[in-house]
């Protein structure tokens, strides 16, 4: 079932991504054969309920507490699988309702991760994501390709970002008519990463800081929702650019990727001491910063930068951001045609249909893999 063939046929595959703003499960169908994406098929959320999402944080929290020392937190990790289960499955079931919506081959699912630990020179990483593959199997009777970055980490990669595989398969469709530099694909979520292309045509990615993570955490922190819709609290406020210079400052900007990093590796704290308006615009200032560094630190001079993931609806983040890179043409995903919604939950569609094919999902310049790696387990549907 591992092994590469030269005649696989385009499969339906559906990929699930819950991320770690804990807002909603992501799932979107793809028709692939893990190298080119011939459709888009149905995609969908299912928004967390209050009590589901505390569960998860709940989750989260004790994984930060534990980080793998003695007393694992075995209870509420399964309560958070059960949220998972219960959640992908609804998430799937809103797809399958609809009478035209294709039959998928299999599933890809990454799970939820609650800890994650880069590695370093000195030490391997270490990485968690939540996860009971047996109760979807189950339940949809399809197989289901899961736990895609274990195998990375164990070889002495960053596990992440793991997106870079169906980034180039998106990016290689891309006008190229004008004469620019290579296009970049950038995803705000929690954490911000890219991927882009060496001057020798190589596909290269990293995380490069944080995104909505800390801006959400300060927001719900002070009571104002969970998130700063369209930058707006952002705007009302002044940048504190002497705090932003300092952490920009830290080691991790400077770092030679790959690197990775955990959500909480930056957080709220970052902008302790400020009035809540200038905390929104003191963190969103540091995002842009962090990604205009990482794109001109990694890939130099590029064409298109195409923004996925729900920073790219933060008006005040994007405005930001375009003043602060030195050169390419800002874009949303839906400028380029893709769907920034559910780019990373095609991803894992995408992941799934080459794990199934034995392809590489990491590499060298994408996670630091020694080698191109094939990666992610697959559970058929008559495993014991």
């Amino acid at each position: 079932m591992n092994s590469k063939t030269d005649d696989f046929e385009p499969i339906w595959s559906l990929g699930f991504m819950s991320g770690t703003s804990l807002d909603a499960v992501d799932a979107a169908m793809i028709l692939t054969d893990g190298e080119t994406i011939f459709e888009f098929g149905p995609a969908t959320a299912r928004t967390y309920t209050e009590e589901e999402r505390a569960v998860l944080q709940r989750a989260t929290d004790a994984a930060r507490k534990w980080n793998w020392g003695k007393q694992k937190p075995t209870k509420a990790f399964q309560l958070a699988e059960e949220v998972i289960s219960v959640t992908h499955l609804k998430a799937a079931r809103q797809l399958f309702m609809d009478p035209d919506c294709p039959h998928p081959a299999i599933l890809g699912i990454h799970g939820q991760t609650v800890l994650h630990r880069a590695a370093t020179p000195q030490q391997k990483g270490q990485t968690l994501q939540l996860l009971n593959a047996h109760d979807i199997v189950e339940a949809i009777d399809k197989p289901v390709a899961y736990d895609f970055r274990t195998d990375d980490v164990e070889a002495g990669g960053q596990g992440a970002p793991l997106a870079p595989a169906y980034h180039a398969a998106l990016l290689k469709n891309l006008d190229r008519s004008k004469a620019e530099g290579p296009p970049v694909a950038v995803n705000l979520g929690g954490v911000a990463n890219i991927t882009g292309y060496t001057p020798a045509g190589e596909i290269i990615a990293c995380d490069v800081g944080p995104a909505n993570g800390p801006i959400d955490e300060w927001v719900e922190r002070h009571g104002k929702g969970r998130y700063d819709a369209d930058g707006a609290f952002a705007r009302q406020g002044i940048v504190d650019k002497d705090r932003v210079a300092l952490i920009m400052d830290r080691p991790f900007f400077t770092a030679p990727a790959p690197k990775s990093l955990d959500r909480y590796d930056f957080n709220a704290d970052l902008a302790n001491g400020l009035s809540f308006e200038d905390g929104c615009a003191t963190l969103t200032y540091l995002t842009a910063q962090a990604v205009a560094h990482g794109v001109s630190f990694l890939l130099g001079d590029v064409g298109k930068i195409i923004l996925c993931g729900g920073g790219r609806y933060n008006a005040t983040l994007k405005q930001m951001l375009a003043e602060a890179l030195q050169s390419g043409e800002l874009l949303t995903a839906e400028d380029v045609g893709w769907r920034g919604d559910s780019v990373e939950a095609e991803a894992f569609a995408f992941l799934a249909v080459r794990t199934l094919r034995g392809l590489p999902i990491s590499w060298p310049l994408t996670t630091g893999a020694p080698s191109s790696m094939t990666g992610g387990k697959i559970l058929a549907v008559d495993a014991d």
